[in-house]
Order: structure tokens, then sequence, then C-alpha cells
């Protein structure tokens, strides 16, 4: 298993439109053969800050997954929410290895 952690700086104006650019991530992930672990919002600290974490089984399927949001249309809605609210200023990507035992 591997698990993607996505770390964003985010418009702390825009809070909101992040949050619903959240939400319409998490299932697309988990239709798309993930497990989606949440969005975290900025709460007390830094409010440009905001974590998501998923799973795949395996990183060939994360790379499969990568491929397919480039041409379904409800991963396209949620780009195009991205860039027309603006509300993501970068973003970075780790990989991580889960350990449960």
């Amino acid at each position: 298993m591997v698990t993607c952690y996505l770390r964003y700086i985010i418009d702390p104006y825009k809070v909101a439109e992040f949050e619903e650019y959240g939400k319409m991530w998490i299932p697309l992930v988990n239709k798309l053969g993930g497990v989606h672990h949440g969005y975290f919002l900025p709460h007390e600290g830094a409010n440009n800050v905001a974590y998501a974490l998923f799973s795949f089984p395996s990183l060939a399927e994360y790379e499969r997954y990568r491929e397919i949001i480039k041409t379904d249309d409800a991963c396209k809605i949620a780009f195009d929410f991205a860039e027309t609210t603006r509300c993501i200023l970068s973003y970075e990507r780790s990989f991580l290895k889960p350990v449960f035992k």
C-alpha cells in the first residue's frame, strides 16, 4: 500500500472554496480505486495550510488513477473548480508507506 500525502498552501480567504474542492475529490478517489482518509483544514495555527491523505493498493494503482483523472468528467469539474476559484496557491505531494502492525 502507498499513501499520498498532500500539503496545500491555500488562500486563507477561500477556505470554504477549498473545502468544497476537497468534498469533490473524496468520492472520486474512492470511486477510482483508492481510499480517501480526508482533507484537513486550518483550525489553529497557520491559516493557509491544509492537508489530504489517500491510499492506493500500490504505486502502480496510483499511477493508473493519475491517468484516469485526466479524462474523467467529474475530475475535470474538480480541477476546473480549483482553477476558477484559485483557492489553491501551491501544493507538494509525498508518498508514504503506512505501518499498521
